[in-house]
């Protein structure tokens, strides 16, 4: 099986550039209810993962106590804590599945290292339950269940 069947394109994804504020991440964060986005440099490449516990333990470290003064810090100060890895987007479906053990979204590059798209963990937990549906016996009733427990 491809990856990129699981794949949520870039242009349906939130995303930040390096050359961008913590309010501007804040923002983009707070709008799509995202609680980590994907760091792009200006062109492009996959640079990396901020979340919401890494600018708010950067905040009470830099003292920073409003909006305003959140405009001019660069996202660049920011220092993640993890390390969400890529996968190529030509990798095979035991290394997604190994990423998305850890990481709530596995970040998808291309060849040159070009970001384009995540796959969620929720879009393979999805996919596993209705193939596992797919190949399941019918559920019996309860009534069945119980009298073959009796025998």
């Amino acid at each position: 099986m491809n990856i990129l069947f699981f794949l949520t394109p870039k242009n349906e994804v939130a995303y930040i550039f390096e050359h961008e504020t913590l309010r501007q991440t804040i923002e983009k964060m707070e709008n799509r209810r995202y609680s980590c986005i994907p760091l792009l440099s200006t062109d492009g490449k996959y640079a990396g993962v901020i979340s919401e516990g890494d600018l708010l333990w950067s905040m009470r470290h830099l003292h920073i106590g409003d909006e305003k003064e959140s405009e001019g810090i660069s996202i660049m100060a920011i220092p993640p804590r993890a390390n969400y890895k890529p996968v190529r987007d030509n990798a095979n479906i035991e290394d997604l599945f190994d990423c998305a053990i850890n990481q709530n979204f596995v970040p998808v590059v291309d060849d040159t290292g070009s970001f384009i798209g995540i796959v969620t963990r929720k879009a393979i937990l999805k996919y596993l339950y209705q193939a596992l549906a797919d190949t399941s016996l019918p559920e019996r009733s309860l009534n069945q269940t119980d009298s073959s427990l009796n025998r």
